[in-house]
C-alpha cells in the first residue's frame, strides 16, 4: 500500500460525519492507533452505525457521548470535523499539550501530488467548482471533485496521478486550521455566514484567507474585484493575481464584460471566452462565477471555445435557484442552500417577479436588516417557517415601518413545509415565482439542506 505511514500513531477523529469517517477508515488501514469521538451515542448514529462499527472492528477504539472531548490532550494528533468550535477549552488544552489539531481537508492537501485548484467564498461555492470540474473533465483532464461537495477524496489520495486536476470546495471549517494551500485558489465573495460557529467577523475572514496564504510565487489568486473585502486580501496575496469583475475592466490579469463578452486577460493577452446572453444559469451572481472559472480554466491551457460551449449547456447545481416546475402559469424554484440572508436577497434579485417567498429555518445568529429592505422591495407574499420566522418577520416590519420600497406586504406563517408549499400555490398570482429561500439553516426540521430542498420538490410536483 503507498502512501504516508501511520503506524502506531495515536490519533483522535472528532466528529463522525462522512468526511472524518472516510479519513478513519484511510487512518485505520495505515496502521494509526485510532479512537472514534464523537459527542453522540451508537444509537444515534444511523446510518453511519455500521461504517463505525466496522472500524471498530478493525482495531478503533469508541469515545461517544457527552465526555467525547475528554483526554484530547493525551494524542499525537487530532482531526476535527469541519463546522466543529475550534476554541472549546479541551481543543485549547489539546493544542497547548502539543496534540496536532488538524482537518481531513489539510491532510488531503499535503498528501496529493495533482495540481489543486481551491474554490471557497460565502455564495457560489458549489457552483463554480461544479463548474470548472465540468469543464476539465469534459476536455479531457483527468479529473477529481471533492473538498465541501461529492464524496470525500482522502481515501483515494494515494491514487491521484500527478497530472490530475482536483477542484477542492472549501468552506471556512475547512479552512480555518489549512497550513497548506491549493496551486490555484479562488475566493468569490466574502458577506458574513457562520456565525454560530465563528467568534466575529474577523475570524470568518481570517479563515477564509487561508485559501492563498500558504501560496507559492508561481501560484495563481483569483479574487472578487467587485467585492471590498476579497479586494482587499488580494493585496496581502503572494502568488499571481487576478481579479474578476462584471461592473468595471480590471488592470492587469482578470476577467470582466466588455458589452455582453466576458474577457479573461492573462499574462497581457485578452480572450474573448464566453457571452452572458447564452449562459444557462440565472442571475448576476453567476456571471460572476462564470468569470472567475474562466480564468482559471484559461490558466490550465483550456480553449476559450470549449469553455464556452460548455458553459452554455451548464444548468447549474441542485438546491441552487433549481428550477422545479411550472403549474398553472406559476414558475416554482428550489433554492434550499440559501441559508443566509445574504444568498436569499441574490436569489430575490434574479428571479422575475412577483414573487412569493418561502424562508425560515433554524437560527445561525446572522442579522436580517438587509433581506428584510430587499423582501419588501421584491416580495409579493411572505411565507415563513421555522425557528427564524419570527426574526424575518420583524426584519420585513422594520423595514416597511422606515419607508422601504411598498407600503405593505402579506406575510403568512406556516407550521412546516408542507403547510408552506400548500400556502405558495393558493397565494402566487398569475405568472408569479415561487421559491424556497430559507435564509436560515434546516437543522430545525432537517438533517441537512438537501434534505430539505428534495422535499420540497416533492411536495410541488405532487401539488
Amino acid at each position: 500500500m503507498t502512501g504516508e505511514s501511520f503506524t502506531g500513531k495515536r490519533i483522535a477523529v472528532v466528529g463522525l460525519g462522512i468526511s472524518n469517517l472516510a479519513l478513519a477508515r484511510y487512518l485505520a488501514h495505515r496502521g494509526a492507533d485510532l479512537t472514534l469521538c464523537d459527542q453522540k451515542s451508537l444509537e444515534e448514529m444511523g446510518d453511519r452505525k455500521p461504517a463505525i462499527l466496522q472500524l471498530a472492528e478493525m482495531g478503533a477504539r469508541l469515545r461517544l457521548g457527552s465526555r467525547y472531548l475528554e483526554g484530547l490532550w493525551e494524542f499525537e494528533e487530532a482531526y476535527l470535523t469541519p463546522g466543529m468550535k475550534k476554541y472549546l477549552p479541551e481543543i485549547e488544552r489539546a493544542r497547548a499539550s502539543g496534540t496536532k489539531i488538524s482537518t481531513e481537508a489539510q491532510l488531503f492537501l499535503s498528501l496529493v501530488k495533482a495540481k489543486t485548484i481551491g474554490v471557497t467564498g460565502s455564495a457560489g461555492k458549489t457552483t463554480t467548482s461544479t463548474l470548472i470540474g465540468d469543464v476539465l473533465s469534459k476536455s479531457g483532464r483527468n479529473t477529481y471533485v471533492g473538498g465541501n461537495i461529492g464524496q470525500p477524496l482522502i481515501e483515494v489520495v494515494d491514487d491521484i496521478p500527478e497530472n490530475a486536476y482536483v477542484v477542492l470546495e472549501l468552506s471556512s471549517f475547512q479552512l480555518e486550521l489549512m497550513e497548506k494551500s491549493p496551486n490555484t485558489a479562488l475566493v468569490l465573495n466574502v458577506t458574513l455566514d457562520h456565525m454560530d460557529v465563528h467568534r466575529n467577523r474577523a475570524e470568518y475572514v481570517a479563515a477564509k484567507t487561508r485559501i492563498f496564504s500558504f501560496q507559492k510565487e508561481g501560484d495563481l489568486a483569483i479574487f472578487n474585484g467587485d467585492d471590498t473585502t476579497t479586494a482587499a486580501m488580494a493585496l496581502e496575496a503572494r502568488a499571481r493575481v487576478a481579479l474578476f469583475s462584471r461592473r468595471r475592466e480590471v488592470s492587469g490579469d482578470g476577467a470582466f464584460l466588455r458589452g455582453s463578452s466576458a474577457i479573461v486577460r492573462l499574462g497581457g493577452v485578452e480572450r474573448e471566452v464566453f457571452d452572458v446572453g447564452r449562459l444557462l444559469i440565472p442571475g448576476p451572481h453567476n456571471v460572476e462565477n462564470a468569470l472567475a472559472a474562466s480564468i482559471c480554466l484559461i490558466d490550465a491551457g483550456i480553449k476559450p471555445a470549449y469553455i464556452a460551449e460548455v458553459l452554455s449547456e451548464f444548468r447549474g447545481v441542485e438546491h441552487r435557484i433549481e428550477f422545479v416546475r411550472e403549474l398553472e402559469g406559476v414558475r416554482y424554484y428550489n433554492d434550499s442552500i440559501a441559508t443566509t440572508p445574504d444568498r436569499t436577497a441574490a436569489a430575490l434579485y434574479t428571479l422575475a417577479q412577483p414573487i412569493v417567498l418561502i424562508a425560515g429555518g433554524s437560527d445561525k445568529n446572522l442579522p436580517y436588516d438587509r433581506l428584510g429592505e430587499v423582501i419588501v422591495k421584491r416580495v409579493h407574499t411572505l411565507i415563513t417557517m421555522g425557528h427564524t420566522a419570527e426574526k424575518i418577520e420583524e426584519a420585513v416590519r422594520r423595514a416597511l415601518s422606515s419607508g422601504e420600497g411598498k407600503e405593505q406586504i402579506s406575510i403568512r406563517r406556516s407550521r412546516d413545509l408542507g403547510e408552506a408549499v400548500t400556502l405558495a400555490r393558493r397565494l402566487a398570482p398569475p405568472g408569479a415565482s415561487v421559491v424556497l429561500s430559507p435564509a436560515s439553516a434546516s437543522f430545525d426540521a432537517f438533517s441537512n439542506y438537501k434534505e430539505r430542498g428534495k422535499l420540497f420538490k416533492r411536495l410541488v410536483l405532487e401539488l
